[in-house]
């Protein structure tokens, strides 16, 4: 899915430097070597972004808009708080496995230092997931399906946190293992560990 304020073409691009970023980390990626995996000149991506920093934050940008148009659609209120929390991480699962080379953006440390807006694009994606996330916690803890014992927002940060493990581990493997099993099987476990303790 595209969003519409990006051409297809910046798309291209943007995936083309996730491939790159998988391959040689944050110092691979230049302009040079975006042009070279497009087959294009150098002119043609300067057309498109006037800099590194401007493809990785265009990439940043789009994944937040991607998971705030996905999760509005997923989490819906026929379905309780844990069903709705299952529903939005495997819609997660299904992006990324869907489209691997996105998962640097959000899980390569090694951005965090390159600029303020790239910070500052990395922070968008985690709060857009956790204004979603974070009301489910607190509407779990409130119908009793969730533990009480944790604050709302040190449980939805557990869960974030579980979850971002996770996917970093499938990263630093290639991309070997099948993601979608393996994040089910985590999904299923956390929301046993979230559930209160029975008396």
């Amino acid at each position: 899915m595209s969003s519409s304020s990006i051409s297809s073409r910046q798309f291209e691009l943007i995936e083309a430097a996730g491939r790159i970023l998988s391959k040689s980390g944050v110092s691979g990626l230049t302009i040079k070597n975006l042009a070279k995996e497009m087959g294009f000149a150098e002119s043609a991506v300067y057309r498109h972004f006037d800099s590194k920093e401007a493809v990785v934050v265009s990439m940043l940008d789009y994944l937040a808009k991607n998971m705030e148009v996905r999760l509005s659609q997923v989490i819906t209120p026929q379905k309780n708080p844990a069903e709705n929390l299952k529903a939005a991480f495997q819609s997660h699962l299904a992006f990324f496995a869907g489209h691997p080379h996105f998962t640097v953006a959000v899980f390569s440390d090694g951005l965090m230092e390159e600029s303020e807006k790239i910070n500052a694009a990395i922070l968008r994606t985690m709060q857009v997931n956790k204004s979603h996330l974070l009301p489910l916690v607190k509407q779990g803890q409130q119908q009793g399906l969730f533990t009480n014992a944790i604050p709302a927002e040190d449980l939805t940060h557990i869960l974030m946190g579980s979850f971002r493990l996770q996917m970093f581990k499938w990263r630093v493997a290639n991309f070997q293992f099948n993601i979608s099993e393996k994040g089910e099987s985590l999904i299923s476990n956390l929301l046993k560990i979230i559930q209160p303790c029975k008396s």
